[in-house]
């Protein structure tokens, strides 16, 4: 099998730093063997090294690392105040990823109330028992299990996967990917309001995992998931700005006014405020990543 290193601006590529763009909360499939980065992506494989170079057996060329954004033009847009750029300059290589919808949402559907390293462990399972095994550099390796085998799948299976809740949810999810009730390419198309309303309708996706979803695997760069970490940051940082925010849940309304007031302060690439200041305040505490 024949592997091709994308064909990228490499002027783009090179100022990506695959430690903290992976190490950042958006994927969980990674993992570095010597200098190399091993990412499973969908039914792919994709291996990178630095200096900046990916090689994927699928010879698949899907700018997973957005290199088609206008990143001076977001980067001097999400620079509002003195914290963001800060972000922005602590974390330069830090970058918003493309990844395979089908993935990302059940992805996310495990993150329900779970650790990164809990979240990793979950779908490493599902890869090795659903996926299909992929020898890459004579390594061996369990794509992401496609829609119609997850929606097949017993719930014993599922639970053996230490899915503990989740499973009856990822089965549903996957369910209505299979028979096309969630379609990823309609929803990419779809406008940011339209697309959260659809994918809410999948029972266990709520407000933060579908922005999550929009935001890393469907283009909607004005997503800004809410949870404890994002939620800390406006409520530390942006008293004045976004509110008193008391209270560990927000309520669909408040969700809603909360995100029309995000949009209004950060602008349209808000989802990349959330990445830099999410970043920034994880480290800030030493939270672990992969």
């Amino acid at each position: 099998m024949l592997a091709r290193q994308s064909q990228f601006d490499m002027q783009k590529i090179h100022s990506i730093d695959l430690n903290l763009t992976i190490n950042s909360g958006q994927v969980f499939l990674w993992n570095k063997i010597g200098d190399i980065w091993f990412g499973i992506d969908g039914e792919d494989l994709l291996a990178i090294s630095e200096p900046f170079k990916i090689i994927s057996p699928s010879r698949k060329i899907n700018r997973f690392f957005r290199e088609d954004d206008d990143l001076s033009k977001i980067l001097s847009e999400i620079e509002k105040d003195d914290l963001v750029k800060s972000a922005v300059k602590d974390f330069s290589g830090l970058r918003l990823m493309r990844q395979d919808p089908f993935q990302c949402y059940i992805s996310f559907i495990c993150s329900s109330n779970s650790s990164i390293q809990n979240i990793k462990r979950m779908l490493e399972n599902l890869c090795k028992k659903f996926g299909d095994e992929m020898e890459f550099d004579k390594r061996l390796f369990f794509t992401f299990p496609k829609p119609e085998i997850l929606s097949d799948a017993s719930n014993k299976d599922l639970l053996s996967c230490g899915l503990g809740f989740r499973a009856k949810y990822v089965k549903q999810a996957a369910k209505m990917a299979n028979l096309e009730k969630i379609n990823f390419a309609s929803l990419r198309k779809e406008n940011y309001k339209s697309a959260l309303e659809t994918l809410k309708t999948v029972p266990g996706i709520g407000n933060k995992i579908a922005d999550c979803i929009l935001l890393f695997s469907l283009d909607k760069l004005e997503s800004f998931p809410l949870d404890r970490w994002t939620q800390r940051i406006l409520k530390k940082y942006y008293p004045k700005i976004f509110g008193d925010m008391q209270g560990k849940s927000l309520t669909e309304k408040k969700y809603s006014e909360l995100h029309e007031k995000i949009v209004k302060y950060f602008g349209s690439y808000a989802g990349y405020s959330q990445q830099f200041l999410f970043k920034m305040e994880r480290d800030l505490y030493k939270k672990n990543w992969l």
